[in-house]
């Protein structure tokens, strides 16, 4: 059994910084690929950033220079550094790990229950 356990999210104002953070825990091998999505009320989900176990890291356009990605390897967990919030940034923020192996040599995709962001005066 694994699960992906998030926090950090709440409120903010527009300028403001949060981090969040997403622990994997469980019966857990491997983690190649880890990442963050959000969705916002009425649109689809959308990809935030991703890293890989070496640190390679990928960014949505929309984001980029303002939110940073990185991740504890020893602790199973990855994070997310949001800095110079905007209203649009407003969404609920889901942690993923699509390629965890088990103890028992087994693959998973796995999501977190998500976290609210909102950024508002």
């Amino acid at each position: 059994q694994v699960q992906l356990v998030e926090s950090g999210g709440g409120l903010v104002q527009p300028g403001g910084s949060l981090r969040l953070s997403c622990a994997a825990i469980g019966n857990i091998f491997s983690i190649s690929n880890m990442g963050w999505y959000r969705q916002a009320p009425g649109k689809q989900r959308e990809l935030v950033a991703t890293i890989t176990s070496r640190g390679t890291t990928n960014y949505a356009d929309s984001v980029k220079g303002r939110f940073t990605i990185s991740r504890d390897n020893a602790k199973n967990t990855v994070y997310l550094q949001m800095n110079s919030l905007k209203p649009e940034d407003t969404a609920v923020y889901y942690c993923n790990a699509p390629d965890i192996v088990t103890m028992r040599g087994v693959k998973y995709d796995y999501w977190g229950q998500g976290t609210q962001v909102t950024v508002s005066s």
